[in-house]
């Protein structure tokens, strides 16, 4: 995404041989949601990496006084006049490289096994998959979220500033997977008529790749498929799992293609019992890998 750039104002700044450049900018991010503007200030001066402060207006709720653009003007007026003392400090404090995204698991296929019970019915439906994937001669990784330090979403929408999320944690590695995957496939079961928490901590914190993606025009190739199990009988017990990981894609900008879903667990127990099912998996991802 190319966001629609004003020039609000831009300040020229001599300190002794050198000449400092102050720059702010207005951009509209109303494609990504209704009424977004994100303020875009930047410091630059002769030897040094660019300083910025980024703010938007979704970061600032009803109750909160201010607004993105007081913030970002009052922060421009305190720079300028740290610029006129002491240049060196401000940019010590603010100037950053260009954020790298961290690496993951390298592989065709990832899956996020959303169940905490690592033998259970949804693990089954993982090991389908991953050997399907082996058999292809394709590699496969699977995340379990409920293993990992996952700090919850707090709505903050920082990551629009910035493309990446203000909490450093596991979600990280999450997120450097599901990017370099050609196909990811969510395995849940039916918790209280919806998904696990801690699959819900991820689908949450995915906003970061959202933002990520919008800011940077991530790459449109990917598949997904969900795999769902429920213990009571009939389809009517998917309709919120299948709601919100089709969300849960559509923030991934990954294409479903497809989805096993398995009801009666409860009766069945094991899943393996189902005839057809393991095949079943194992079609879907032979043919998009």
């Amino acid at each position: 995404m190319d966001p629609a750039r004003e020039l609000l104002h831009s300040w020229t700044i001599p300190v002794d041989e050198n000449i400092f450049h102050l720059t702010l900018h207005r951009e509209d991010l109303t494609s990504l949601y209704p009424g977004m503007i994100r303020y875009v200030l930047e410091a630059t001066g002769p030897g040094r990496l660019p300083a910025h402060f980024i703010t938007n207006t979704y970061e600032y709720s009803p109750l909160q006084p201010g607004s993105a653009e007081s913030a970002a003007r009052k922060t421009a007026e305190i720079w300028g006049g740290e610029l006129g003392r002491d240049p060196d400090e401000l940019f010590r404090q603010y100037a950053r490289s260009p954020s790298v995204h961290p690496s993951g698991p390298a592989a065709d296929l990832v899956i996020i096994q959303g169940s905490p019970r690592p033998d259970g019915n949804s693990a089954i439906l993982a090991t389908w998959a991953v050997n399907a994937a082996h058999e292809a001669g394709r590699t496969a990784a699977v995340i379990y979220p409920h293993d990992l330090d996952i700090h919850p979403c707090i709505g903050c929408y920082q990551c629009y500033n910035t493309g990446t999320c203000v909490f450093d944690d596991d979600m990280g590695s999450v997120i450097a997977a599901v990017r370099g995957a050609q196909l990811v496939i969510v395995c849940s079961p039916v918790y209280t008529n919806t998904v696990p928490a801690g699959l819900k901590l991820v689908i949450d914190r995915m906003q970061a790749y959202h933002a990520e993606r919008a800011l940077n025009e991530g790459r449109t190739d990917q598949k997904a498929l969900m795999y769902s199990v429920a213990g009571r009988k009939g389809e009517e017990n998917f309709t919120c799992i299948i709601r919100v990981l089709l969300g849960f894609f559509h923030t991934l900008g990954i294409t479903p293609a497809g989805e096993v879903l398995i009801d009666s667990a409860d009766t069945v127990h094991d899943i393996r019992m189902v005839p057809g099912k393991e095949q079943a998996v194992k079609t879907q991802v032979r043919q998009l890998l």
